[in-house]
């Protein structure tokens, strides 16, 4: 494995991507990842365009920068969460930026041929060939939208330029990247694999150990995997819908007696149809809303939400709120862009109340590997976490419930995937 590799290990996440690489001499458990931006090894999954070039800033802006451009108040487009759209629809259909109308798919290869070219700077060599991460499932219980997930992406991968591409389950990479940091002699281990990522929550129940490492075909050690479609985007938006979307006027109620519709407040909760509340026809329907509101004031700030563009802005508070709330039991969000001199607060038990039913179906998932593999809890040795999500505290509470026998290690949230699809670049394509 100490072996260079032309190949590189993508991750192309749905709030985070990476890009890692076994450069010449290089040993496996050194560090792997490529800097992608300001010599960090991650880059947000963001495109920023611009309305019209401005001085000093390029028409399409990416990661930190396009979310700095945005924030800033440029006029323009932000999308995010990209990787969301895998496996639906909407990968056929198209949007309006800056004037002109983009498919989706083409968004997709304009980031994923931007990561490409990052990792190509920061390695200074060409990559033709490259392992991609995959969720377990792109898409529940519909195996032909999830294969029509992986070849969109690998139809994308080769239109940027990779040439041979094979894929790994994400989760699978992050447990190559636990086994290389594993020590000499030390016994094989029964790991437990938890990926909470922006968009998914993925599972693999695998054998690992320094005696192992080395094997090139490790399908026999891979005992089970499994996932489903939550993760930390659909924390973010329950978070939204519970706390932050009824100080707008969710559950509010019109002059008639009916309740606001709630599908403006959907929109603007999901990453990926925030940019559906600025059309004209959304803006109509606000509009005559407003006039027919029992809390007008409510509607109001809405409004200013929606005529401010500043969708994108609340979801960032939202999840920088559940962030907060990941390690203390409170977090006050700055609400003045839209309601001037507002503060919300808002705590752990209402988060852990939004987020319940969704954290059920994960613990689910992984009573149902377990049951499927024929092993008993007992039996896993370790649970290695990663992904940005896997420090919400009742998910750790609730797999920690399942499986108390096991140690809990904690992995790079954002990077032991890509530098597990680095190693598994080594070993498919050296």
């Amino acid at each position: 494995m100490g072996t260079h590799a032309a190949a590189c290990g993508i991750d192309f996440g749905t709030s985070n991507s990476t890009a890692g690489w076994l450069g010449p001499g290089q040993a496996a458990g050194s560090s792997l990842l490529l800097p992608l931006e300001d010599g960090k090894p991650t880059l947000p999954s963001v495109v920023f365009f611009h309305a019209e070039p401005e001085e000093g800033h390029d028409h399409v802006s990416y990661g930190r920068a396009g979310l700095a451009d945005y924030l800033a108040g440029h006029e323009g487009r932000l999308m995010r969460s990209l990787k969301s759209l895998l496996g639906t629809s909407m990968m056929d259909e198209h949007t309006e930026v800056a004037g002109r109308a983009l498919q989706f798919r083409e968004l997709l290869a304009q980031f994923i041929g931007e990561l490409k070219r990052r990792a190509e700077t920061s390695a200074g060599q060409p990559f033709t060939r490259a392992v991609l991460g995959r969720p377990v499932f792109f898409v529940d219980d519909d195996s032909k939208a999830d294969k029509r997930a992986e070849d969109t992406l690998a139809g994308i991968a080769h239109s940027v330029g990779l040439k041979d591409i094979a894929f790994q389950y994400e989760p699978i990479a992050a447990a190559f990247d636990y086994e290389s940091q594993i020590p000499p002699g030390a016994r094989e281990e029964l790991v437990l694999v938890v990926d909470i990522g922006g968009g998914t929550s993925d599972f693999a129940l695998v054998r690992l150990g320094p005696g192992l490492a080395g094997k090139a075909d490790r399908r026999d050690d891979i005992l089970a995997s499994g996932g489903v479609h939550i993760g930390g985007t659909d924390f973010d938006k329950y978070l939204s819908l519970a706390s932050v979307m009824p100080t707008l006027g969710l559950g509010s109620r019109l002059q008639g007696g009916l309740e606001i519709p709630s599908a403006l407040f959907f929109n603007l909760a999901t990453w990926h149809t925030i940019n559906l509340a600025y059309t004209k026809k959304a803006w109509a329907q606000l509009s005559e809303l407003h006039r027919s509101a029992l809390e007008k004031d409510k509607l109001e700030r809405l409004q200013n939400l929606v005529r401010e563009r500043a969708g994108h802005w609340l979801a960032m508070q939202v999840e920088a709120a559940k962030i907060t709330l990941s390690d203390a039991p409170e977090a006050v969000m700055d609400l003045g862009r839209i309601a001037p001199g507002e503060l919300l607060t808002l705590h752990r038990p209402d988060f852990d109340a939004a987020i319940d039913g969704l954290v059920s179906k994960v613990e689910g998932t992984v009573i149902t590997l377990l049951r499927d593999a024929d092993i008993a809890a007992n039996a896993v040795n370790t649970v290695f976490f990663t992904g940005g999500s896997s420090g919400v505290p009742l998910l750790r509470e609730r797999i920690a419930a399942l499986l108390p026998g096991a140690r809990a290690v904690e992995g790079d949230r954002f990077g032991s995937i890509g530098a597990g699809l680095a190693l598994d670049a080594a070993r498919k394509f050296s």
